[in-house]
């Protein structure tokens, strides 16, 4: 597989053309961003850690009937995988309250939610990825009532592997964003699965093992990630 031209590039990742059209390249840099790329460091270790690890994530979700966009690791910061035709909707599960939740609502940093919460938000750092409904994305063109339907489906049953993948590793997962687009008319889960786009506790102890730690300067963000990763059994 021949890596062309960088035909984008985000705040932690680059994609990258190759000599197949329904194939592209992500590499994983080290940059970490929070508050909608305001405050952007680098951290040692930090790409090839979320590419093993959404590496093997993915692959459970495979194994589970989700269908994904990754196809296979290329190198220690890079993978293949297939060119999506993106969704600019982001998909939020919450099992705990946390994050944006509780600025918005005023609640308890850490109330289990039952049942979990389902929400949507636009894509797009400029505006602050704002909170918004089904009604505007079918309104405005972003997806259709169909693919809305298929990828509220496809994050619950992701919600229901993962909340067990990770309390068999002692831990809670908070809540998550997902990603998704097309594939020769198939909607697919996209982007990437890491503690950069989800929350994760210990479950004795509350700890915060997923980005938090850096939005919040808690330290460790990477020595967390790779704990997460240690308790799954993610080769690193």
């Amino acid at each position: 597989m021949e890596k062309r031209e960088e035909l984008y590039r985000g705040k932690a990742k680059s994609v990258y053309t190759t000599d197949d059209a329904d194939r592209l390249i992500l590499l994983f840099r080290n940059d970490t961003s929070a508050f909608d790329g305001k405050r952007i460091e680098q951290l040692d270790r930090k790409g090839m850690v979320n590419n093993k690890f959404n590496a093997f994530i993915m692959q459970k979700l495979e194994e589970a009937g989700i269908p994904t966009q990754f196809d296979k690791l290329l190198g220690d910061n890079e993978c293949l995988v297939k060119k999506l035709e993106m969704i600019p909707v982001e998909c939020v599960v919450r099992n705990y309250a946390a994050g944006s939740l509780v600025k918005r609502l005023g609640v308890e940093e850490g109330i289990k939610l039952n049942p979990y919460t389902f929400e949507l938000f636009l894509k797009d750092d400029a505006k602050g990825d704002p909170f918004i409904n089904e009604s505007h994305v079918v309104a405005f063109g972003w997806g259709t009532a169909e693919n809305l339907v298929r990828m509220k489906e496809l994050s619950l049953k992701v919600n229901e592997i993962l909340t067990k993948l990770f309390d068999d590793a002692g831990l809670l997962l908070v809540d998550f964003k997902l990603e998704f687009g097309t594939f020769h008319g198939e909607i697919v889960l996209g982007d990437e699965f890491s503690p950069d786009g989800c929350r994760l506790w210990d479950k004795e102890t509350r700890k915060k093992m997923d980005k938090d730690r850096f939005r919040q300067g808690l330290g460790d963000v990477i020595e967390a990630y790779e704990e997460v990763a240690k308790r799954l059994g993610v080769p690193l």
